[in-house]
């Protein structure tokens, strides 16, 4: 869908903020960090783990929006005879956090960051995650640098990490990145992220893995204020992607290799909710051959044509149940990450996200033959309902935010009539979800047997941003 947004006024900036104020006091949302956290911070930064290990030569570079400063990741990717050779370095957070300090306890109290248009909520101060700890461009910094080589269909043979400095040559935009690669003005680095991105992508699909490309609702702040708009994934974004999913996919490896550490596991595919899904994409008139399985099936889906887009909507909610499982001295009885079709840790995220400080640490000492430090060990049993939690938070206050920049660019407008496509209807049939081209808005929608997939026309009821609430009726 096209990018496009609605100016709001200056009064609906303000109560934005309020609603957004409101938001974050009812989620319990952290603002400023501690005394003794801030402290910490300061002299963490100044006195940190230095690695022996010299990899500065490496011309690393980053891939993030334009405006984040907290870099986690960099890569560089060679050819290596028929194959390739994919360095990732990993900001070293556990090189500035002591185990048990003040740091890390408020680390453990945050879980992750949590992003919004008016100011992130970090899970470390930005003195680390924006300073000392981010691999910045032309700043050396420590680093868990993950050494993956390839064979030429995109397979690993082998996977070594260890800490080392690096320093990142560039901080890229995924929008230049993607340009350069259209017009073919990028360099060798980036021509290699995209074929070997493709390569580990067919092997996705080949393992039945399944990835959903579906237009997301980007809510950003600029000198007129806020913006609500459909902001369509980049090519690039996948491929970058890949070099992450492969790296979290060998920290797994390493850890049920060694029988310790922590994964993030997903079930497969609950047979009712696929059972619900082909009678949907049959009452949509979506040809689904049989033989055809699920992955293959969404890939084939087209976000762009109204019917298959609502089946992209409900193909969402067939894998459900994600969480984190921990493990020491045998491995888990369910190791998998269905929609990767593999077994996959997070480990490439450690400014973000907490649990991949433990596996990045894990995964340095077995890889040099060694057991995990005991903080890392005491620490994984009480991991995975720590990030259950925060993931619960952030996925609340995701919503939050967004519901209420639907409200905001709606509230003028109440009694006006749109024209929206249906992507969910109850099963009930007394209504479902609908989403509107312009503005981009995915709202309630009263009406009695709401046709899935069909362009409709829906008159506006209700559109209250301090209760952060959209409302449409069927014309």
């Amino acid at each position: 869908m096209p990018k496009r947004h609605l100016r709001l006024t200056d009064a609906d900036n303000r109560e934005i903020e309020a609603a957004l104020a409101e938001l974050r006091r009812q989620l319990r949302v952290p603002d400023a960090f501690p005394k003794e956290v801030l402290a910490e911070a300061e002299r963490a930064a100044r006195s940190h783990r230095r690695p022996r290990a010299d990899e500065t030569d490496v011309p690393f570079v980053t891939i993030d929006p334009p405006t984040s400063k907290d870099l986690d990741q960099a890569m560089h990717l060679e050819r290596d005879g028929k194959g390739y050779r994919v360095r990732y370095a990993i900001a070293d957070v556990a090189g500035f956090v002591e185990p048990d300090g003040a740091l890390d306890a408020e680390a453990h109290l945050r879980g992750e960051t949590l992003y919004a248009p008016d100011g992130n909520a970090r899970l470390y101060p930005p003195v680390l995650s924006e300073g000392a700890a981010s691999l910045l461009p032309d700043e050396v910094r420590p680093a868990l640098v993950w050494t993956m080589a390839l064979d030429g269909t995109g397979e690993g043979i082998d996977v070594r990490v260890r800490h080392a400095l690096v320093r990142s040559r560039a901080k890229l935009d995924y929008a230049g990145v993607q340009l350069s690669l259209d017009n073919g003005s990028a360099d060798d680095v980036l021509f290699l992220l995209r074929e070997v991105g493709v390569l580990r992508e067919q092997r996705e699909a080949r393992r039945g893995g399944v990835s959903l490309q579906l237009p997301e609702q980007e809510v950003t702040r600029g000198r007129d204020g806020y913006v609500l708009s459909y902001r369509p994934p980049l090519q690039v974004e996948g491929w970058n992607a890949q070099i992450s999913l492969m790296t979290g996919m060998a920290a797994a490896e390493l850890m049920l290799t060694a029988k310790v550490g922590i994964l993030r596991t997903v079930p497969e595919a609950d047979p009712k909710r696929l059972a619900r899904l082909r009678r949907t994409a049959a009452a949509l008139d979506v040809p689904w051959p049989d033989g055809l399985g699920y992955p293959e099936f969404v890939r084939s889906l087209d976000a762009n044509v109204p019917r298959q887009a609502a089946l992209l909507q409900q193909a969402a909610g067939v894998m459900r149940g994600s969480g984190y499982t921990a493990f020491e001295g045998r491995a888990p009885k369910d190791p998998v990450h269905a929609a990767l079709a593999s077994t996959y840790a997070h480990t490439t995220a450690p400014l973000r996200r907490l649990v991949d400080r433990y596996v990045g640490e894990a995964c340095v000492a077995l890889s040099a033959g060694k057991e995990p430090a005991e903080w890392v060990r005491a620490a994984l049993p009480e991991l995975p309902a720590v990030m259950e939690q925060s993931a619960q938070k952030a996925s609340q206050y995701e919503a939050g935010i967004v519901s209420t920049l639907e409200a905001a660019v709606l509230q003028h407008r109440v009694g006006q009539t749109f024209e929206a496509v249906v992507v969910e209807a109850d099963d009930d049939g007394d209504g479902g979800l609908v989403q509107l081209r312009e503005p981009a808005v995915t709202a309630r929608c009263d009406g009695q047997g709401l046709p899935l997939g069909e362009r409709i026309q829906v008159r506006l009821e209700l559109a209250d941003v301090m209760q952060r609430q959209a409302r449409f009726a069927v014309v």
